[in-house]
């Protein structure tokens, strides 16, 4: 089995297809298309049989759209971190209740919770600490 890498743009309505190895290039019309067209050069150019060839796709998109992607994989990570902390402080917030004298379905009530998910937060908290 041999792989190859194959590089993708997208050029007006077509996808551009280069594949360094045989170092051509065929297009593409559809996105779901690039593998088979890539295989059929590669079959071409080597005389390979389509079994024993692989691809690593590589898509490049446009500066402006990877920055954006790039930004909001930021953006998710950082959420997700605030989301960690909020659980936190949220767990921390049950257990200082109960430290306070607070039965699990006061808990619950005040918090808007249910007195199991109460319980389950002062216990969480109190294995961290």
């Amino acid at each position: 089995m041999t792989t190859y890498q194959v590089q993708v743009t997208r050029d007006g309505k077509f996808w551009l297809i280069h594949v360094p190895a045989v170092e051509r290039w065929t297009q593409a019309r559809k996105l779901g298309e690039i593998h088979e067209m890539a295989q059929d050069l590669i079959e071409i150019m080597t005389g390979d049989p389509g079994e024993s060839i692989e691809l690593d796709i590589t898509i490049s998109l446009p500066e402006e759209v990877q920055e954006r992607l790039d930004r909001a994989a930021e953006l998710r990570s950082q959420a997700s971190r605030a989301q960690g902390q909020a659980a936190e402080e949220f767990s921390s917030a049950a257990r200082t209740l109960h430290d306070q004298g607070m039965s699990m379905r006061e808990i619950g009530e005040v918090l808007g919770i249910s007195y199991q998910r109460a319980h389950q937060l002062v216990s969480q908290n109190s294995k961290a600490a």
